[in-house]
């Protein structure tokens, strides 16, 4: 989790680490990147039934392949978390763990741009057990509504301006990552390959907290992150996060988000400054009146 995974692939204070024996990986040192080198030993040495894959804060491509071969090394089932970049599967921009994963498991927000949700995918063979697992395992009545959405959620992913979506996202994300990195913010593994960035904001003497709540005051929603190999405590780690999918949907293109990203320096290096902070707020708020939330998409799907 200090490096990027999910509270929800064994974190000890999660159900999943309370139920589960769990060794976890990590990114190397140097590169920032996951260190397979890592897995594999980890993978031999304990044998373990089930190998995780996934990242709630991990800003480039996941080689699922990769696992997939570490997973067949030592008999062990592969599980891939596609939660943060289904969107950009769905949209053939980033590798998809189908082909390779024997279950796949996302959420249907974020990059997929649907309802609050989730969803599961398995093989055949298993699908009796997913099933009995879920109901009446760990879920009660369903909700008809969010399957509904889901419904239209999956029918918009099929489109092609869903694919168009999914690579301005990824534009948008380089281009913001190229103008903090530009103004002088380092960040995680030197970039980004898909929807988010990692910052590490004690390059402007600032912790991640503070940091966030500074960003929030203009109008700019991020959440303080730990990064790899953080010094700092959890309550108030060395970065933050950013994305860019809910700025793409509004229509935001490469041009807004270098000044987004000129903002967020500027902001995040006169954090005592609240006259600045103020006018920052009155400059982001012109610019999403120029590009309002859509009150709409897709309305044959819905019809």
């Amino acid at each position: 989790m200090a490096q990027g995974g999910h509270l929800t692939h064994g974190m000890k204070l999660n159900i999943s680490g309370q139920l589960y024996q769990f060794h976890s990986y990590g990114v190397d040192r140097q590169h920032q990147r996951l260190d397979f080198d890592q897995v594999a030993k980890l993978a031999r040495e304990h044998k373990p039934k089930l190998i995780v894959a996934g990242a709630s804060a991990y800003p480039r491509e996941i080689p699922h392949d990769r696992f997939a071969e570490i997973a067949a090394e030592v008999g062990a089932k592969l599980l891939v978390d596609m939660a943060h970049y289904a969107g950009l599967v769905a949209a053939g921009i980033h590798n998809s763990p189908v082909p390779y994963a024997d279950y796949v498991t996302t959420t249907t927000h974020k990059t997929l741009r649907g309802p609050r949700g989730g969803l599961i995918l398995c093989r055949q063979d298993d699908l009796k057990d997913i099933n009995r697992s879920v109901f009446p395992g760990i879920q009660g009545g369903p909700l008809m509504h969010v399957i509904a959405g889901k419904a239209v959620c999956f029918g918009e992913a099929l489109a092609d301006d869903f694919k168009a979506y999914g690579r301005q996202v990824v534009a948008n994300a380089k281009s913001l990552a190229e103008s903090l990195m530009a103004a002088g913010l380092p960040l995680v593994s030197g970039g980004t390959d898909n929807h988010l960035m990692l910052v590490d904001v004690t390059a402007v003497g600032l912790g991640g907290k503070r940091a966030e709540a500074t960003l929030e005051r203009c109008g700019i929603t991020v959440n303080m992150n730990m990064i790899p190999f953080d010094t700092r405590k959890p309550m108030d780690p060395s970065g933050i996060r950013i994305g860019t999918p809910a700025l793409t949907t509004r229509g935001m293109g490469v041009d807004e988000m270098k000044r987004v990203g000129g903002w967020i320096y500027e902001a995040l290096t006169n954090s005592d400054d609240d006259a600045t902070l103020v006018r920052i707020a009155g400059e982001i708020r012109d610019l999403c009146e120029s590009f309002p939330v859509p009150a709409e998409r897709h309305a044959s799907l819905i019809a």
